[in-house]
C-alpha cells in the first residue's frame, strides 16, 4: 500500500505555503500525483437581494473569486517548480468548498488541510473551523491536517499513533501505514485502557502486533489520565515525546441532524502542534 494520489487544498491562508512545502515533500517521497484544489466561495445572497443586485453584480463577484483562485494557483506552480516536482495538477472552481473537496476527496489516497487558525484573518475561501470539522467527518478519505503555524519538513521520524481499539482509530492506523512504514520510530499510546472494555488482554499489543507485520517499528505505551482531558493530554503527551505527527481517529455524533465532533477530536483540530492525520 502507498499514497500514489495526493489531494492539497490550497487557499488564502498565511499557512497555505508550508502546508504546500509537506505536500510536494510527500509526493515526491511516495512518488505520487499531486492535485491542488482551489475553491472560491460564491456569492450568498437570499432571493430578494439577488433581484436587487442584479446578475451583473453576481458575475463580477464570481470573476473576482477566480481572480484569487487563478493568483493563488500560479503560486503554488511556481513553489512546485522551485522544487523540481512534476507530476502535478491543479484544479479551480467556485463553488461550496466543502462538498467541492468531498468531491475530489474520494479520488485520492491521501488530502491535505490546513488548519483553521481563530486568530487570523478570516479566510475567503471557507467557512473556517466548520469547514475542517465537516471534512474530517464526511470525506471517507485520511485527511492529514497541517498547523496554521510553522513549518514541517518531516512528519515521518516519530509518529505517534493514538489507540483506543475502536473502528475508527482502525481505520486511521490503516490508513496511515504508508507513512507509519517509512517511521524511524512509531509510539502505539494507549490512555486509560481501563475504561475501554475493547482492548483485550493487553492493550496495544494485538494493534502492535499487526503494524509489526507491516513492517512497522513500534513500541506500545500505555498511560493514565486522571487530571486532564484527553484531548490536552495527548497534547503534552505529543511534547515530551517529541512526536513528529499524530495519527487518530476522528470521533463524531449525530446532535439535532448536524454533525458534531467528539471532544479529544475538537480539541486536537484547535490546538494541533504537529500535524494530525484523521479518519472517520
Amino acid at each position: 500500500m502507498s499514497y500514489k494520489s495526493i489531494l492539497l487544498h490550497i487557499d488564502d491562508d498565511p499557512g497555505c505555503p508550508a502546508r504546500a512545502e509537506l505536500a510536494i515533500r510527500l509526493a515526491t517521497r511516495f512518488e505520487a500525483h499531486l492535485t491542488a484544489l482551489a475553491v472560491g466561495l460564491p456569492m450568498h445572497l437570499p432571493q430578494a437581494a439577488r433581484a436587487i443586485i442584479g446578475p451583473d453584480m453576481e458575475l463580477q463577484y464570481a470573476s473576482v473569486a477566480r481572480e484569487r483562485m487563478d493568483h493563488l494557483l500560479a503560486e503554488f506552480k511556481q513553489q512546485v517548480s522551485r522544487s523540481g516536482f512534476s507530476s502535478l495538477e491543479t484544479r479551480g472552481t467556485v463553488g461550496d468548498p466543502l462538498a467541492t473537496l468531498v468531491l475530489h476527496a474520494r479520488y485520492h489516497d491521501l488530502v491535505i488541510v490546513g488548519q483553521h487558525d481563530p486568530d487570523g484573518a478570516r479566510t475567503q475561501m471557507h467557512d473556517g473551523k466548520r469547514f475542517q470539522e465537516l471534512a474530517a467527518l464526511t470525506s471517507g478519505r485520511p485527511l492529514l491536517f497541517v498547523p496554521h503555524a510553522g513549518r514541517f519538513t518531516k512528519v515521518e521520524d516519530h509518529i505517534v499513533v493514538a489507540w483506543d481499539a475502536g473502528k475508527e482509530a482502525a481505520r486511521a492506523m490503516t490508513d496511515a501505514l504508508p507513512l507509519l512504514k517509512l517511521a524511524k520510530r512509531v509510539t502505539l499510546l494507549v490512555v486509560n485502557a481501563e475504561r475501554v472494555g475493547r482492548h483485550g488482554g493487553e492493550p496495544g499489543a494485538d494493534a502492535a502486533l499487526f503494524l509489526t507485520r507491516h513492517g512497522v517499528k513500534v513500541t506500545v505505551m500505555r498511560e493514565h489520565c486522571v487530571d486532564l482531558d484527553v484531548g490536552t493530554f495527548l497534547l503534552s503527551r505529543l511534547a515530551d515525546l517529541d512526536a513528529d505527527m499524530l495519527v487518530m481517529g476522528a470521533y463524531g455524533h449525530s446532535r439535532l441532524r448536524e454533525l458534531a465532533l467528539g471532544g479529544v477530536t475538537r480539541t486536537m483540530l484547535e490546538s494541533m502542534t504537529v500535524p494530525v492525520l484523521m479518519s472517520h
